[in-house]
């Protein structure tokens, strides 16, 4: 298969919404009155963060490919042109939907903490959470997943008819031959907070900045020959190329030179693990998201299951009323968050209360529709029995066959922990910031932990991360997710809302303006975009209202009745592409 094939001119970028004059039965029609058009296609469509990497999903396809070998071949990509959020050194969470079988599963291959952690790792001698720590240091790399993960969706439910190797060649082309710095790699290159983050590692800074210590300017070609020689040992040893020998003693060097605690047995042990999705009902879709150590699928249901019982269609989109209510919701959500979540395999999630009707319906319950609920007043519930970074990045891929693919996969941080393993090109992450590092002290995106989600060897931090696919009548509806830390749920729940609800197609689904409540801090975030008399009117319900930066990137892929395939990249982010065939 051809590795890369040249780029359409021109994107339309969509910046704003407002509804059309259509009824939500109708949402996935293309109509003449949408003021945002979607990209549209008959045969597939991959819909992701970077051109040139949707552009090498879309070749996939073409060559045969599923689904899931395009999502593979994607994930390689972005390593290579999207190296902040994009990964190999990181990992994520996949969902799955094989059209044949009707089977739908979760792939888990978030980061592990390795068998040295412990729960006092990020604590500084006071006692105190320290952040340096978790955020700067070796302690917060995690195990990584991405390649297991990769591999296990491949070799599970690939089509067979490319190879493992088929699906890198292009990531080890780009990376060795030299890929057209993106606007946005050149932007996030020339920040100054990126600059500073990654100067403390000589190896990264040599990898991206050169021996001009400059940032490199968009429309350059450049190479990543480390990176390129990395992936070629992946493609032709498989990933246990990854996971042993001299990869994994580069990972393992660094990680313990930066004062962590990885060993070479912690990367031979990793294992990726086929989940069941947690499953909801909303207003006669079928919705089928991440379970546990995310959080993202639990707490979409949960919030959709309040919202069910509300007239949020009624109301309108943005409205303030729609807005109060959706807040209400969520905050009630993050604060069951806070107590409940963490990693299945070490604690007992009560998932099935959480995303149950009745417990939606003694939500509803308390929600005053018309003034604002203080956070010191919402607690997490009680069950009847015991019981992540905006520089995350997620893509979405549907193919002829009907089978679908929602990944979101992340470093944390921007460029992670900002080490590169010394010659191999590998971003590392710092994702065990995810942990609670002391019960009740907000993490870096302000979300509350508690003991479910403690620091514990070998167990899988909590994530936000949230790939869903939604389902009509049995058949792909819509697929779609987004990076953006603890605004993810969020963000993925309005994607199903403005579609579902509010009848947008799905190019002005992605432009709204969205918001966030996460329970703490007590406000509600907001983009761009909401008139300032709605925001005087939330005020008047009890609301604080923050004017806040875009939220999210979402990249989704709408199946109309007739099968035709409607994409959305969304316009917050440069670069993103959706395309098909």
């Amino acid at each position: 298969m051809r590795s890369r094939r040249p780029l359409y001119a021109a994107l339309v970028c969509v910046v704003a919404s407002l509804p059309f004059s259509a009824s939500a039965q109708d949402a996935a029609i293309l109509s003449a009155e949408a003021r945002f058009h979607p990209v549209i296609a008959e045969r597939g469509m991959v819909s992701s963060q970077e051109a040139l990497a949707t552009e090498i999903g879309v070749d996939v396809l073409k060559a045969g490919g599923n689904a899931v070998d395009a999502a593979v071949a994607v994930s390689f990509a972005l390593a290579v042109t999207l190296p902040r959020a994009g990964n190999i050194g990181g990992g994520g969470f996949m969902i799955v939907h094989a059209s044949k079988t009707g089977e739908t599963v979760a792939i888990d291959y978030r980061e592990k903490a390795p068998a040295a952690a412990t729960e006092d790792m990020f604590l500084n001698d006071a006692g105190d959470a320290d952040s340096v720590k978790s955020r700067f240091s070796g302690l917060g790399v995690g195990v990584p997943g991405t390649v297991r993960g990769l591999a296990l969706a491949h070799q599970r439910y690939g089509s067979g008819t490319l190879t493992w190797a088929d699906l890198i060649e292009p990531s080890i082309v780009l990376a060795r031959e030299g890929f057209p710095v993106s606007d946005d790699l050149a932007s996030s290159l020339s920040s100054n907070w990126i600059r500073m983050h990654l100067a403390r590692d000589d190896e990264a800074t040599r990898i991206f900045y050169g021996p001009t210590d400059g940032p490199p300017a968009a429309g350059t070609i450049t190479t990543r020959p480390d990176l390129a020689a990395t992936l070629q040992s992946i493609a032709d040893d498989g990933p246990d190329a990854f996971y042993s020998g001299p990869i994994a003693e580069a990972i393992v060097a660094k990680v313990n030179d930066a004062g962590g605690r990885m060993s070479l047995d912690d990367l031979s042990g990793y294992a990726a693990e086929v989940r069941a999705p947690v499953t909801g009902r909303y207003k006669g879709y079928t919705i089928a998201s991440m379970p546990p150590p995310s959080s993202g699928g639990v707490h979409l249901i949960q919030i959709l299951n309040i919202l069910e019982g509300l007239p949020i269609a009624e109301s309108g989109l943005n409205a303030a009323k729609t807005i109060h209510l959706m807040s209400e919701a969520m905050s009630y959500a993050y604060a069951d968050r806070s107590m409940f979540l963490g990693d299945p395999d070490f604690v007992d999630v009560p998932v099935g209360w959480l995303t149950s009707t009745d417990y939606a319906e003694e939500i509803r319950a308390k929600i005053d529709p018309d003034h604002a609920t203080p956070s010191s007043e919402i607690r997490p519930g009680t069950p009847p029995a015991p019981y992540e970074s905006n520089e995350t990045t997620h893509f979405s891929v549907v193919d002829e066959a009907g089978n679908a693919v929602s990944n979101t996969y992340t470093l944390n941080f921007s460029y992670g922990v900002g080490f590169v393993a010394d010659g191999t090109g590998i971003l590392l992450n710092n994702e065990l910031d995810d942990f609670s590092a002391k019960k009740g002290v907000p993490n870096a995106y302000g979300l509350i932990g508690g003991e479910a989600n403690a620091v514990e060897a070998n167990k899988r931090p909590l994530s936000s991360m949230t790939p869903t696919i939604v389902f009509k009548d049995d058949k792909v509806f819509l697929v779609t997710g987004s990076p953006g830390g603890s605004r993810i749920i969020t963000t993925v729940l309005q994607i199903v809302v403005n579609v579902i609800d509010h009848g947008l197609d799905i190019a002005s689904a992605t432009a709204a303006p969205r918001i966030h409540d996460q329970w703490l801090p007590d406000e509600i975030r907001i983009e761009q975009g909401i008139s300032p008399d709605t925001i005087r009117l939330l005020e008047e319900m009890g609301h604080t209202v923050a004017l806040k930066d875009a939220m999210g990137s979402t990249q989704s892929i709408l199946v109309t009745p007739e099968g035709t395939l409607h994409g959305a990249a969304d316009p917050r982010s440069a670069g993103s592409l959706a395309d098909g065939y």
